[in-house]
């Protein structure tokens, strides 16, 4: 599994007009700008990332004539935001939103545990934030394949959502005022983990229902958002299963 490459003007400019599940665009910083004004419009209309790159870099990625354009295809589906709530339905649910993490092995990390622990699916944001990759899914070794993942335009709005669906909302940080071990995850839970160097976003954090530290008592004063992300989920396994499941 690996990025599906587009290469060439007319194929990226159809790809993105035929709404393809496109994860970004490649433009050679030597192109004239003019010449791709259509293909950089219908991207970023599309809320698609683009990315002006040396020629050597398309060059890397293809054997094919690309014209000084390639887009990069998702390796792998996503599930759009009205099925995951279509799934979980009536159940007892619980989701994690991953605000900006850039890491492709932390993403596969934390599908990993999502699959461990029973969660429901990943939301992460389509900009800004690492995509599915073919490294995210070698190192979920296989969870890629039993955890949805749904992508959105804003994160904010996405949880003003699910609490209109009945979940409750806890964002992860180190200044939070309650202990992670004293969140109440007895309810459909949301799990905010921020990004690997800046966090939660402000906004994002406001947002939370409530915010929760994990306690260190060494040097370090933070852990590997997969890390994090993992102790959490346990938490809320631990809080809605008996001892003795699993």
């Amino acid at each position: 599994m690996s990025d599906s490459v587009i290469a060439g003007r007319h194929a990226v400019r159809e790809a993105l007009q035929s709404g393809a599940d496109i994860n970004k665009v490649l433009i050679q910083d030597s192109v004239n700008k003019g010449q791709v004004k259509e293909i950089m419009d219908v991207a970023r209309n599309n809320k698609v990332v683009v990315q002006t790159v040396p020629k050597s870099k398309l060059d890397g990625l293809t054997d094919e004539r690309h014209q000084g354009v390639i887009a990069l295809g998702s390796p792998h589906e996503y599930m759009p935001f009205e099925t995951l709530m279509a799934r979980v339905d009536g159940k007892q649910a619980n989701l994690v939103i991953l605000d900006g993490l850039e890491d492709p092995h932390n993403l596969g990390s934390i599908l990993r545990t999502c699959d461990a622990t029973g969660f429901d699916g990943v939301i992460i944001p389509n900009r800004r934030s690492v995509q599915l990759t073919d490294t995210v899914a070698r190192t979920s070794t296989g969870a890629i394949e039993h955890v949805p993942v749904v992508r959105v335009t804003n994160i904010n709005q996405t949880i003003d959502r699910l609490k209109e669906k009945g979940f409750w909302v806890a964002g992860s940080d180190g200044a939070g005022k309650m202990d992670y071990r004293e969140m109440a995850a007895d309810v459909n839970t949301v799990l905010v983990v921020g990004s690997e160097g800046n966090g939660i976003s402000k906004k994002t954090l406001e947002k939370c229902d409530f915010v929760v530290r994990i306690p260190m008592v060494g040097h370090i004063t933070s852990l590997n958002a997969s890390v994090s992300a993992a102790l959490l989920m346990y938490e809320v396994f631990r809080k809605q299963n008996d001892i003795g499941r699993g």
